[in-house]
């Protein structure tokens, strides 16, 4: 008797995690996999796009971080961790001097990122090494925020031509992916 029981018990088991398995692809079966991580994290795992040796292209590196529930605030974080540099084989696209002042997505999609003077006081300049700092940040936030369509860079609370000289910045600017490597 105990072992039909047992192995009663264990087909019913068997059942439910399927049946609950089932459901959880049913409403949740559209979420990338970094939307499961956080359900039972709280955790996601992010792209963030820097510099590689040859500061030709922009390469992913791959991060868990803690996903706040507001947009902003998981954009606040992901430019801090664009700040705070890469791991060892990439190289840094924004100047560790650099902060950001204040960060906010309107309702049409577009991230306003307000750095310090530091970003363009403290770049190391040229054409190639200006484009990779804009689309790291340009490319982290759209690639990672599905709210963000578009990312205008401004510094001290103002517009600015450029960064450093090269790449417009008047204007929001949109993913390049022909960047990535």
């Amino acid at each position: 008797m105990g072992r039909k029981r047992l192995i009663f018990f264990s087909v019913l088991a068997l059942i439910a995690a399927c049946a609950a398995c089932l459901l959880f692809v049913y409403v949740y079966g559209n979420q990338p996999f970094s939307s499961f991580l956080h359900m039972f994290t709280g955790k996601s795992v992010i792209s963030l796009y820097f510099a590689d040796n040859d500061n030709a292209f922009l390469k992913s590196e791959q991060r868990s971080i803690s996903r706040p529930a507001d947009p902003a605030e998981f954009g606040r974080v992901i430019i801090e961790s664009l700040i705070e540099g890469p791991g060892d084989e990439l190289v840094r696209t924004i100047p560790g001097e650099a902060s950001l002042k204040a960060f906010y997505i309107t309702k049409d999609g577009s991230a306003y990122a307000d750095f310090t003077a530091a970003i363009r006081d403290r770049h190391p300049g040229g054409s190639s090494s200006e484009l990779l700092t804009v689309y790291s940040i340009v490319n982290s936030l759209i690639m990672n925020i599905p709210e963000i369509k578009r990312v205008k860079i401004l510094i001290e609370g103002r517009e600015s031509m450029t960064l450093a000289g090269h790449i417009d910045l008047r204007f929001p600017l949109k993913i390049n992916t022909a960047l990535v490597k």
